[in-house]
């Protein structure tokens, strides 16, 4: 996929490609604080990097929770981090009207895994002409994925991605099958989101947990088994984010898995 992306740098250094970012665009002074310490570390261990960030967050557990600071606004924040580290950006879209508004700010469009199965979202999202990510559903195997890619493809784009974020485990866990990335990259390229596969959905609470201790084993799995990216959403505080911080990694924490992660890949070409 990073090929067809001209803003994206050490696209041949033959490392594993990172998708980061916070869950959500909180407000610009963070999008661009979390940017920046991203970028060095990308810079320092020669890492293709995309920066993510959710526009608005539509699947929410209680009509409370936090959906965003405003669709625009978050897509004009989206578009200064592309612009003023000169990076590809992608956020997720869940309606097929979000397709065309968020191609206009950022340059990889994310399909959530509980709408991975949705035609025309798909479609839509094709047309648009840019990357397309498929978040591979929690109750998808690993070989239903090559229909989502299908539709892609089938709709005149070949720019995909398939995001491995783990399996229903039970009601309330999530639990990542290594068997699946070598299945899936025979459709198309495979990213491991670790973050997410560490959730824990559906708690009594209304809020999801997590398991965020377990970043790094799955982080170095991932890329052991020949995961051609990885997705980390990042925070520099967890405890306060406005979404999924009970399973993001704290942003100072970052430069340390890289460099780990950077000597696994090594060791395995």
């Amino acid at each position: 996929m990073i090929q067809y992306l001209d803003n994206i740098h050490h696209k041949d250094s033959r490392n594993f490609f990172l998708i980061a970012g916070p869950c959500a665009i909180e407000d610009e002074t963070m999008a661009l604080q979390i940017a920046e310490h991203i970028v060095k570390l990308s810079d320092k261990y020669n890492i293709p990097y995309i920066f993510k960030g959710s526009f608005r967050k539509a699947n929410r557990s209680r009509v409370d929770s936090f959906t965003g600071i405003g669709d625009e606004k978050a897509l004009k924040i989206l578009r200064k981090v592309g612009e003023t580290f000169n990076i590809p950006t992608t956020t997720d879209i869940h309606e097929n009207g979000h397709a065309a508004l968020a191609a206009e700010y950022v340059d990889v469009l994310q399909i959530p895994a509980f709408l991975v199965r949705q035609t025309d979202l798909l479609i839509a999202a094709a047309e648009t002409g840019k990357a397309v990510t498929l978040k591979k559903g929690q109750f998808l195997s690993p070989e239903s994925m090559k229909f989502a890619v299908q539709k892609v493809k089938d709709s005149g784009n070949d720019k995909t991605a398939i995001i491995e974020r783990g399996n229903s485990f039970g009601y309330t866990d999530l639990v990542v099958d290594f068997r699946g990335i070598p299945t899936m990259r025979e459709y198309s390229p495979v990213i491991l989101d670790v973050t997410h596969s560490l959730q824990q959905p559906n708690q009594n609470s209304g809020v999801t947990g997590g398991r965020p201790a377990l970043i790094e084993t799955i982080a170095k799995a991932g890329i052991a088994v020949g995961a051609d990216g990885l997705f980390i959403e990042t925070h520099p505080n967890p405890a306060v984010a406005k979404s999924d911080g009970a399973n993001m990694l704290k942003l100072d924490l970052l430069d340390s898995l890289l460099g780990k992660l950077t000597r696994i890949r090594e060791a395995i070409l």
